[in-house]
C-alpha cells in the first residue's frame, strides 16, 4: 500500500470506500494479526456467503489493501503490508472532536498484550518500547527505531535465541501509535522479529483466540530485567 501522506484525495477516498463496507472492514481486522487465511474463514469472520466474500476479497486486493499467496490449489489472504496494518491500528483509536479521548475500554487482555499486525502491542509493548529507548538500547532517529548493538547483547544476555540474532540491528523499526495506550510500541520489521523471539522463547504465548498475547511467568521476570514494568505503564 502506499504511504498515507502520498495519497492524492480520490487514493483516500478509494481508501475510504473500501473501509466503508462493514464486511470488508471485518476481514481486514481478521487478518490484523499477521495471520494468512482461506477465504472460508474470510467469509465467516465477515458473517457474508462465498460469492460475496469472493467480490469483497477482489476489491481489497484491487485496492491493495490485501495481498495473496498461492499454495498448490489453496488461497490464502494477508494484509499487504505493515503500512496496512499501522492504518487499521491507529483508525481503531476512539476520536472525540473537540472533547477528551476516553480511556480505551475492551478486553483486558487484549489492552494488556497482543499483536499488532505481528509485532507486540497493548501496555507491555509500549513498557518495552519505553525501556529499550530510555536505556539506549533503541535510538530513535529520523527513518525511524534502530536496535543499537547494545541492544542486540542486552536480547542475548536475556535469553532471546534469534537465528542472526546480531543482524537485528539492521532490521527497520517503526514507532507504531498504539490504539488503546496511545504511545508508541515497536513495530516494522525490527518489531516482528523481536516479538517472533520472544514467541519462540516461551516469553509470550498466543491466546487459544483474538489478537491476545499472554506472557509467562519467565517472560515477564526476563523483560523486568530490560526494565519492562507493566505497572510503570502510566494510567489513561
Amino acid at each position: 500500500m502506499r504511504d498515507a501522506t502520498s495519497l492524492n484525495r480520490y487514493q483516500l477516498a478509494e481508501v475510504g470506500a473500501l473501509l466503508a463496507e462493514p464486511a470488508r472492514a471485518a476481514m481486514l481486522l481478521a487478518l490484523s494479526d499477521g495471520t494468512s487465511r482461506p477465504a472460508g474463514e474470510l467469509a465467516r469472520a465477515a458473517g457474508v456467503g462465498a460469492a460475496t466474500a469472493s467480490a469483497h476479497l477482489k476489491r481489497l486486493l484491487e485496492g491493495g489493501l490485501l495481498a495473496l499467496h498461492v499454495q498448490g490449489r489453496h488461497r490464502y489472504y494477508r494484509l499487504a503490508d505493515d503500512d496496512v496494518a499501522a492504518m487499521l491500528e491507529a483508525m481503531a483509536m476512539p476520536r472525540i472532536s473537540g472533547a477528551a479521548l476516553r480511556p480505551a475500554g475492551g478486553d483486558p487482555a487484549v489492552r494488556r498484550a497482543r499483536t499488532c499486525y505481528r509485532h507486540l502491542a497493548g501496555q507491555l509493548g509500549v513498557a518495552f518500547c519505553d525501556a529499550m529507548l530510555a536505556r539506549g538500547y533503541l535510538h530513535a532517529a529520523s527513518e525511524g527505531l534502530q536496535l543499537l548493538p547494545a541492544g542486540t547483547e542486552v536480547l542475548v544476555e536475556a535469553g532471546l535465541e534469534v537465528e542472526g540474532v546480531h543482524q537485528l540491528s539492521q532490521l527497520h523499526g517503526r514507532g507504531c501509535l498504539d490504539w488503546t495506550e496511545r504511545r508508541l510500541h515497536v513495530g516494522g520489521p525490527l518489531g516482528v522479529a523481536m516479538t517472533a523471539a520472544m514467541l519462540d522463547a516461551g516469553w509470550l504465548r498466543r491466546a487459544s483466540q483474538g489478537r491476545a498475547l499472554v506472557p509467562s511467568a519467565d517472560g515477564l521476570r526476563r523483560l523486568a530485567g530490560l526494565g519492562v514494568r507493566l505497572d510503570e505503564t502510566p494510567p489513561r
